[in-house]
């Protein structure tokens, strides 16, 4: 099968997705070197992140939008995303034990928050196929549903590189994040349903 430059960017942001969960679940330049595993792990989920632009963009641009791609970017998308919360949630080393608050306690506030974000990903997901599927109406993405995923993006890079590029800052940032990505998660969710709501027949 010929894939096309977008095709191509959406099957890298894939192929990315393992290395750098690897990168942030285990610290293979050794504990005393972990700023590297965490160089390391930004750089690839910021670039699997940024080619989530550039397949959108150079499709809408050259006009090559093809099933494939209508199917296998959104799933790459939630792919980056799950794959991220979940690593982090798994690390050992994510959440230094020197922050604001322990690490333990920023663990157990960024794995609840990763529970809403994943539940939101699928109840929103699973509502678009059954708008699809009920009313022919595709349910395209908002305003509050691309901030949401940018906030996701920035709160997972924040919390791999806040320690390397704003040590001073001691987890505030990435709690900032935090509470941006869980607001913004919530809200677009709430806007699909409530924008959503009538083209569901509960009757049935």
């Amino acid at each position: 099968m010929s894939l096309n430059i977008p095709n191509r960017l959406t099957l890298l942001r894939i192929i990315l997705i393992p290395f750098f969960m690897l990168f942030i679940v285990y610290p293979f330049f050794g504990e005393e070197n972990i700023d590297i595993s965490r160089i390391v792990a930004g750089v690839l989920f910021i670039t699997a992140a940024v080619t989530d632009f550039f397949d959108g963009y150079i499709a809408r641009k050259r006009h090559i939008i093809t099933d494939f791609g209508k199917f296998m970017d959104p799933l790459a998308d939630k792919f980056l995303i799950f794959g991220a919360l979940f690593a982090i949630c798994v690390s050992d080393f994510m959440f230094p034990d020197d922050l604001v608050f322990s690490d333990n306690v920023m663990r157990q506030i960024f794995f609840w928050i990763s529970i809403i974000v994943i539940f939101r990903e699928l109840a929103v997901t699973s509502m678009r196929l059954v708008v699809v599927r009920a009313a022919g109406t595709v349910v395209a993405a908002s305003k509050l549903g691309k901030i949401k995923t940018n906030t996701q993006i920035i709160c997972v890079s924040m919390i791999i590189l806040e320690p390397v590029l704003f040590p001073w800052a001691n987890g505030i940032l990435s709690l900032i994040t935090m509470a941006a990505m869980l607001i913004f998660t919530v809200w677009s969710g709430a806007n699909y349903i409530v924008t959503y709501w009538n083209h569901l027949d509960t009757n049935k």
